[in-house]
């Protein structure tokens, strides 16, 4: 029987969730790994199963297929964003903008517990194989919607212009980074995290200056969170 409601992942009630964080985090890692470097269909099970240490007949027993394997992977990786940058610093951040550039800092040290989480994310929000096609399509747009209920209850949106919509903010936000996303893609330019963290301090700024109510625009971006 499937696990899903809204804002998650149809996860079979198989044995990934009984192991030892351990072996949880063994398995996670190389399958990020697989999934990162390659496509879905390229990405080699024997491979994520001899990477983290066990046989490939008792991957498929903790989880029943690749696609399996893929979802508690996503759902893995999505857990640890949230333990790592959800911290007590980030719910004394009022500000939607100083929020986003802290959550986007924050993610730095998981890169590098995970150094192929960057790509993972990405072509997750890519996916193109049937296995996952729906599924993932689906629970990327429920995250942006879920967002705004569940991290950003203190952020003072009083800030903003009155004709500004927040959730048409982050729309943009996300555009933006879909077009930067895919011309590096048609470039065939690898996506280095320096780099789009640039881009995206820059993308905030403007956005910024264009959503705020001027007396809300005195201290540059990042002073409340003591990274300006």
């Amino acid at each position: 029987m499937q696990r899903e409601k809204r804002g998650t992942l149809p996860l079979d009630e198989d044995g990934f969730g009984k192991l030892s964080p351990e072996r949880q985090s063994a398995i996670a890692t190389a399958a990020i790994e697989a999934f990162g470097k390659g496509s879905y269909k390229e990405a080699s099970t024997d491979e994520i199963a001899r990477k983290a240490g066990i046989s490939k007949g008792l991957l498929f027993f903790y989880c029943k297929n690749k696609r399996q394997l893929y979802l508690h992977t996503m759902e893995y990786l999505y857990e640890k964003v949230v333990d790592m940058v959800v911290d007590d610093a980030f719910w004394q951040i009022d500000d939607f903008f100083e929020l986003l550039l802290y959550t986007a800092r924050s993610k730095g040290s998981l890169l590098e517990r995970f150094p192929w989480a960057l790509s993972f994310s990405i072509r997750a929000f890519y996916p193109d194989h049937r296995d996952i096609k729906d599924t993932m399509n689906r629970w990327n747009q429920e995250q942006i919607e879920l967002m705004f209920e569940r991290f950003f209850t203190n952020v003072d949106w009083s800030r903003f212009r009155d004709e500004v919509d927040p959730k048409h903010v982050m729309n943009m936000l996300i555009w933006t980074a879909d077009g930067w996303m895919h011309q590096r893609q048609a470039s065939q330019e690898p996506v280095r995290l320096d780099e789009l963290m640039d881009e995206f301090t820059l993308w905030l700024n403007i956005l910024r200056s264009w959503a705020y109510k001027p007396e809300f625009l005195a201290e540059p971006l990042g002073a409340q969170a003591g990274i300006a």
